[in-house]
């Protein structure tokens, strides 16, 4: 006699059937996420716990003014604040394991489901963190509304434009890149980055100095990034390539600048498919 056997693994607590991944899966998910994602990298990244952070941020701030040590101090004006709210979203990976992959005890399914959903987190967050609309996703830096530097306002991103039509001036190329550099405030200039993909990086590189030297320098050691200008390049393919009226580079200290909340606690739900054989 044959017989065939269905069993349905359900763990935990939670209605829908599934459990809270393993602290060391989540662990490692996140650490191979931070070396996937090149916006991650360089961003600050916060945990929570609920569904939205929530954070004062202070626009102006507070006043001062000098006194005699017997004068009259009076009092001075409160800073500005605002509120900023970011509320998570939720994206998901499914990744399949065999029946034989989870027998196999020389495989760590613990690292397997890790490296399967950094792959697919990576692509797709890289891409929100970049252009999302923030719709059921995160909202990119380039979905900001975006003003000439010269008009920046609370809540835009300033930008500058090369002066050339998808392209950069033939004479002095490098000159653009030097004005982007002090468009920021120099409390902000020493953790700044350049972010780009592959195809501008490439026409950066050739681009030289008044002396002949080119202006892009590879990285020091094996796994560092490049540096224009000395400041490093995080290279992501999903910054537009260089055309007419496009955003091809952006510069600045994303660790100030773009925040990245994580909701503590992945989920993962098992169900295993077996057949047995009796006779």
């Amino acid at each position: 006699m044959r017989r065939l056997e269905e069993k349905a693994l359900s763990v935990g607590a939670d209605a829908d059937g599934g459990y809270l991944v393993p602290e060391e899966v989540e662990a490692g998910v996140m650490r191979a996420l931070r070396e996937a994602s090149p916006i991650r990298a360089i961003s600050a990244v916060r945990q929570v716990s609920s569904n939205t952070f929530k954070k004062p941020f202070a626009i102006t701030g507070a006043a001062t003014g000098w006194v005699a040590e017997t004068g009259t101090r009076d009092q001075t004006s409160s800073p500005t604040l605002a509120e900023l709210a970011f509320p998570t979203m939720e994206l998901y990976a499914q990744p399949a394991a065999t029946q034989t992959l989870l027998e196999d005890a020389a495989v760590n399914i613990d690292e397997w489901v890790a490296e399967e959903v950094r792959i697919a987190f990576a692509e797709q967050e890289n891409t929100a963190f970049v252009s999302g609309d923030g719709s059921n996703k995160p909202k990119g830096f380039l979905s900001y509304t975006t003003v000439a530097e010269s008009s920046w306002a609370w809540s835009k991103i300033g930008y500058l434009a090369t002066g050339v039509d998808g392209g950069f001036p033939v004479s002095d190329p490098a000159d653009t890149l030097i004005d982007m550099i002090y468009t920021l405030k120099s409390a902000y200039r020493g953790n700044a980055h350049w972010v780009m993909n592959r195809g501008t990086q490439g026409e950066i590189r050739k681009i030289k100095d008044g002396d002949g030297n080119y202006i892009w320098r590879p990285g020091d050691a094996a796994g560092q990034n490049a540096t224009l200008m000395a400041f490093p390049i995080a290279e992501t393919e999903d910054m537009p390539e260089i055309d007419e009226d496009s955003f091809s580079i952006a510069f600045g200290d994303f660790g100030r600048g773009y925040l990245v909340v994580d909701r503590i606690g992945d989920r993962k739900s098992t169900r295993l498919n077996s057949s047995h054989r009796t006779g």
